[in-house]
């Protein structure tokens, strides 16, 4: 992870040190959400098939919310005396998870694949929030309210992922690709 200096000077009521444990933490939710919206941005080029106009409208509001998200991470961020690292490499650099790997494909595959997606996102996110629950209840606040947003995006990619028996085709699965072709043999 890239060096996260001790902030000068941070909010009133918070220490500095608290501050630079929040800052860190919010750097890979940055990292996390601009990934997010790359991700969902290159399932709304290359998705396609019989469900590809329901899919690529359903991700537009999605790519707008995930990219507000960030924009209010990094805020956060700089509120607390901290610097937003949001450039490409730094995202590569510091991200812990893989490149999303399903190119061209069926709109059924890639909601599949965007399942492990928002899965990964949404744990990550809660385990951030139980961190900063403690130390600072406005980045808690900050953080709950995306997780809502999160859960209903997944949400409405698992709708297309669930048998009328109530499960999900992409259970078993443990990376995209596999997710993406679980998805496709409903």
């Amino acid at each position: 992870m890239a060096f996260v200096a001790t902030p000068r000077y941070t909010v009133p009521g918070l220490t500095v040190q608290d501050a630079r444990s929040l800052i860190e933490g919010l750097q890979q939710r940055l990292h996390a959400l601009n990934d997010l919206h790359l991700t969902l941005k290159h399932v709304h080029w290359n998705v396609v098939g019989p469900h590809f106009i329901a899919v690529h409208e359903m991700l537009d509001p999605q790519v707008d919310r995930v990219r507000d998200m960030a924009d209010d991470v990094a805020e956060r961020m700089a509120a607390l005396g901290g610097v937003a690292h949001g450039t490409p490499g730094a995202l590569v650099e510091e991200r812990t998870w893989k490149d999303y790997s399903v190119g061209r494909a069926d709109a059924i595959a890639h909601l599949g694949a965007l399942d492990l997606v928002y899965t990964g996102v949404i744990e990550d996110l809660r385990a951030a929030i139980k961190t900063v629950e403690d130390i600072d209840p406005a980045t808690e606040d900050l953080l709950v309210e995306q997780l809502r947003d999160l859960e209903q995006f997944h949400w409405f990619v698992r709708a297309h992922l669930e048998t009328a028996q109530g499960t999900l085709t992409t259970a078993e699965a443990t990376t995209e690709t596999e997710a993406a072709r679980q998805a496709m043999d409903r």
